[in-house]
């Protein structure tokens, strides 16, 4: 499975911005995939995942409302919509898969994910 993130830019405060993440390899009804980011001298940490079967999501606090996590099962593809954009939201974001997410534990965590894209940079202007 490889991953390759795309859609990442510059955008002001308040701004949107789309990132999507498509899978190479064939994705199942057990596939669950997420987004991390890292900022600038900071660790890597959860924004959002989704449980491809149900549909189930999941937000980091500081992005719930503002954030949409989404897939197409069609398409081997996952979307993050970030609305309302802040200069916070500023850092590198990662895609992440776990072929076999049978349930929600520990969704927030790295470890659950062995594929990973390569990043795509995200920066909000005040």
């Amino acid at each position: 499975v490889q991953l390759q993130a795309s859609g990442g830019g510059l955008a002001q405060a308040g701004g949107s911005l789309r990132l999507s993440c498509a899978s190479s390899g064939r994705t199942s009804s057990t596939y669950g995939t997420a987004w991390f980011r890292q900022a600038p001298g900071k660790e890597r940490e959860f924004v959002a995942s989704i449980r491809w079967r149900g549909g189930s999501t999941h937000y980091a606090e500081s992005v719930k409302g503002r954030f949409t996590i989404s897939r197409d099962s069609a398409k081997n593809t996952m979307s993050l919509e970030m609305n309302s954009l802040k200069p916070e939201d500023t850092a590198v974001y990662y895609c992440a898969a776990d072929p076999l997410m049978l349930d929600d534990s520990d969704y927030e965590m790295e470890w659950r994910y062995g594929y990973w894209g390569q990043g795509t940079q995200v920066t909000v202007s005040s």
